[in-house]
This record gives structure tokens, sequence and C-alpha cells, in this order.
């Protein structure tokens, strides 16, 4: 788990460098819904997210499937650079036209899921 940290830390990091990843933070509304639907709930969508606009072969709308706001997890998903898969080609090394393993989505979650956990942390 340490090591995850690391390499969770070193991504954001990262991201953090790029002006366009780095404007992306959680509206009150989105801090609102996160609260009244837990993590748990939360998780749930993040994973059928992932699996259903950006780990197939060939995913519907691909470039246009991630709304900027409106949920959580789109917003984390353009934050982290996992909201296309140009994106995740670009920042992540995820080939193009191979649909994403399942345990490579698993970290794909487990990563948006992080980056919510900071945006609730340092809320204001």
């Amino acid at each position: 788990m340490v090591a995850a940290r690391k390499n969770y830390d070193a991504a954001f990091a990262r991201l953090a460098k790029s002006k366009f990843r780095s404007r992306f933070h959680l509206s009150a509304t989105e801090r609102d819904l996160v609260r009244e639907k837990g993590e748990a709930a939360i998780r749930s969508h993040c994973e059928e997210f992932v699996r259903t606009r950006i780990a197939p072969k060939q995913p519907v709308n691909d470039g246009r499937q991630t709304p900027m706001r409106g949920h959580p997890v789109f917003v984390a998903q353009h934050a982290c650079a996992c909201c296309c898969r140009d994106c995740m080609a670009k920042w992540w090394r995820v080939p193009r036209g191979v649909e994403i393993p399942a345990s490579r989505q698993r970290g794909i979650v487990d990563f948006l899921m992080a980056w919510i956990g900071r945006e609730m942390a340092c809320e204001g």
C-alpha cells in the first residue's frame, strides 16, 4: 500500500504540472454528493463509468464520453487524465483499440477514488 501511495503522489505531482488537469476540483455540489451517497456508492459509479465508457476496445463517443462536471467521478477522470482513450494513451500508455483488462480497470478506479479522497480531505 505504501508503494501504491508513493506512485499516486508521483502521478498527482505530474498531473499538477498540467495547467488543464490542475484546474479541476470538486464543486460544493459534487462534495455534497460524495457525502450523501458515500464512498461505496461513488466507487460503484466509478467502476461502472470506467467499465462502460473507458475500458471497451472502441468506446462509444470516445473523446466526448465524459462530461466535465456534474458527478465527482467525471471531474476526477478529467483531473487524472482518465477521461478518454486519447488521454489514457498519452498520460498512462494505455494502448488504443484494446480493451482494458479488469485488473487495470481496478487500478484506474483506485486512482480516481484516491483523487476524490484527496479533494474531500482538503475541502475548505
